[in-house]
């Protein structure tokens, strides 16, 4: 007889576990403390075998008798429910261990040794400000270029171009170890060739004239500002590097 919503809310622990059966196997355990689980006993391949569904209240009556009717549908189709069950867990498991970010981090911290500080910091702020909310939890190898696109259109779209362009680069590198690390199968942002526009780049032209280069080296002669930095622009026309080689 099938069990009634109200018998399940108010069915009494006892000194030992005991089932309130539903009919079709689903059945109610109630152990000595009082928890209550759903359960669904079946066979497959010859072997008697047992499904947890659930832990009321948390699943209700209907909601087991759902499930159950899911399980039965596999075992008519020939599927073990548990062994799809631990199937799909550990493909859960190997899903996030492979997501973007994981891989994005991984990446970032075998290469961290060979660049600056100020780039891994750089390269760090603009993967969790405007990558990984959007990217981070999808594993890798299912990322479509279209995925990648919205997320650097979103950017583009904020007056950020050069940034766009940047993610691009970043997340290229991270796609390319993820093929060398057997996670994905290629880099797809090789697919968004000129899907951005090209960034506006303004050349500041040397000074070539000799009279205004005379200028320029009076202007730094009478530099009033702090000893180190007149150092450094004394230096600057001499050496020829650039302002962060020069500090």
């Amino acid at each position: 007889m099938a069990l009634t919503a109200i018998q399940v809310k108010t069915a009494k622990p006892a000194d030992k576990p005991f089932k309130l059966s539903d009919g079709g196997s689903l059945f109610l355990l109630v152990q000595p403390n009082g928890s209550k689980y759903w359960r669904l006993a079946y066979r497959f391949a010859g072997k008697q075998k047992t499904l947890a569904l659930g832990i009321y209240p948390d699943v209700g009556l209907l909601d087991a008798r759902e499930r159950r009717t899911k399980a039965r549908k596999m075992l008519t189709d020939g599927i073990d429910p548990g062994e799809n069950r631990k199937a799909s867990k550990a493909a859960g498991v190997e899903r996030a261990a492979n997501s973007f970010e994981v891989v994005a981090r991984e990446w970032l911290e075998k290469f961290s040794a060979k660049k600056a500080a100020s780039t891994i910091e750089k390269t760090n702020f603009i993967l969790r400000r405007d990558v990984f909310p959007w990217l981070g939890a999808m594993p890798i190898a299912e990322i479509k270029p279209h995925d990648l696109l919205t997320v650097l259109q979103r950017i583009e779209g904020r007056g950020a171009l050069e940034t766009a362009h940047r993610a691009k680069q970043y997340a290229g590198q991270i796609f390319r170890y993820a093929v060398g690390t057997q996670r994905a199968e290629r880099d797809i942002s090789q697919d968004l060739k000129g899907a951005l526009p090209a960034p506006d780049v303004t050349h500041r032209a040397a000074i070539t004239d000799p009279v205004k280069f005379g200028g320029l080296l009076r202007g730094i002669d009478a530099f009033a500002g702090t000893f180190t930095v007149k150092c450094a622009l004394q230096l600057a026309p001499l050496i020829f590097v650039r302002p962060g080689e020069l500090r």
